[in-house]
């Protein structure tokens, strides 16, 4: 079927949205019609550093209704209302013991520009177009194995959903997931775009005493403060170390970082109390650690965490019941753009000007 899609067509150049070609599901996928995507950090970077095959269709925050189902598919239907999220092979030791973020075809299959059967459902002029997270939801349709599709409740904004399949269900499964902090715990997050926001509002969930955002925009800081913050620290203004230990008597028993930037991954973990647990969800370069004095010292943690530890399939809908009972509001982050204006939500998000671009694709 022709479809239109938001095509990469080399490394660092704009979207260009045009008329591509979409095979049927096959078995064990589904033909999903994207209502809505997120834009993504990870969506940059595969477009300006090419860590995926292009020519490639990205996207891997979609939100759509089901229009058709492959053979053996019995979990979905026509008119299921779904969020896709990333891609996992569903049998190796790790997927099959709750921790499909860390599958051992993780890469492969989100990255690896093919299905499962390692396949193209994309192409343009005959030419294959690479898959991205297994979704594509850079287009008006989608082809995804139903391992990465959750369904969500018919009663809720479909067209908000899209980014719990990645960025919110990062932050927030991060705190609610992993680190699991302690009713009257502190807790300190580095970076207040939606995945640190996210977390913040996990924090709130479980009852932190003192929820401490830190980041460089004034503006982000006071709606960290609206979603849960105890406390904000503009990171260009003060010295953030110092102010932590001070306001919590010697540091935090937990910290996230949602920014990958070096200097603040050290100060997240200095940052810390003794035995403190310190969780990277940010994409990080190579970088210098004490590890004596930063970590070992003091009987630290620093632990990476991919995707929020998370099943989707039983998270993503968690995540929609905490959103309905008012405890969850994430649509406060969201900025909605018209499908043609992919590369404005992009800069937009670039420059701080949008925590979390929607993009409305129908």
């Amino acid at each position: 079927m022709k479809i239109k899609a938001a095509v990469t067509n080399a490394q660092g150049e704009d979207f260009i949205v045009e008329e591509v070609e979409l095979a049927a599901p096959k078995a064990n996928e589904v033909l999903v019609k994207i209502v809505a995507t997120g834009v993504c950090h990870t969506d940059a970077v595969a477009r300006d550093a090419a860590i995926a095959p292009l020519p490639a269709v990205l996207g891997h925050e979609g939100a759509g209704i089901i229009e058709e189902v492959g053979g053996g598919v019995t979990r979905f239907e026509k008119g299921d209302h779904v969020v896709l999220s990333f891609a996992h092979c569903g049998h190796c030791d790790h997927c099959l013991t709750g921790h499909p973020t860390v599958c051992e075809t993780f890469n492969d299959l989100n990255f690896g520009g093919t299905h499962n059967d390692s396949t193209h459902r994309l192409s343009k002029d005959g030419q294959p177009l690479s898959t991205f997270f297994g979704q594509s939801s850079f287009g008006t349709f989608a082809v995804a194995h139903e391992r990465n599709v959750v369904k969500v409740d018919k009663e809720v904004d479909l067209a908000l959903l899209g980014p719990l399949g990645c960025g919110i269900q990062t932050g927030a499964g991060t705190v609610l997931n992993k680190l699991k902090p302690e009713f009257g715990s502190t807790i300190a997050i580095y970076g207040a775009g939606a995945v640190g926001l996210s977390a913040v509002m996990a924090a709130k969930i479980v009852g932190s005493k003192t929820i401490i955002a830190v980041d460089v925009h004034d503006s982000r800081l006071e709606l960290a403060k609206e979603l849960g913050a105890t406390h904000t620290f503009n990171g260009t203004k003060v010295d953030v170390v110092k102010e932590i230990k001070e306001l919590t008597s010697g540091g935090t028993n937990y910290a996230v970082d949602t920014t990958g930037v070096p200097p603040v991954v050290r100060q997240c973990l200095q940052a810390l109390r003794p035995l403190g647990v310190a969780a990277i969800v940010g994409v990080t370069p190579e970088m210098n650690i004490d590890v004596h004095n930063d970590i070992m010292a003091e009987g630290k943690t620093m632990v990476g965490v991919i995707e929020g530890d998370s099943v989707p399939n039983v998270f993503i809908p968690q995540l929609v019941d905490y959103y309905k009972a008012g405890q969850f509001p994430f649509d406060k982050l969201v900025k909605f753009y018209d499908f043609d204006q992919i590369n404005e939500a992009f800069l937009a998000s670039k420059n701080g000007e949008a925590i979390k671009p929607i993009l409305r694709i129908q």
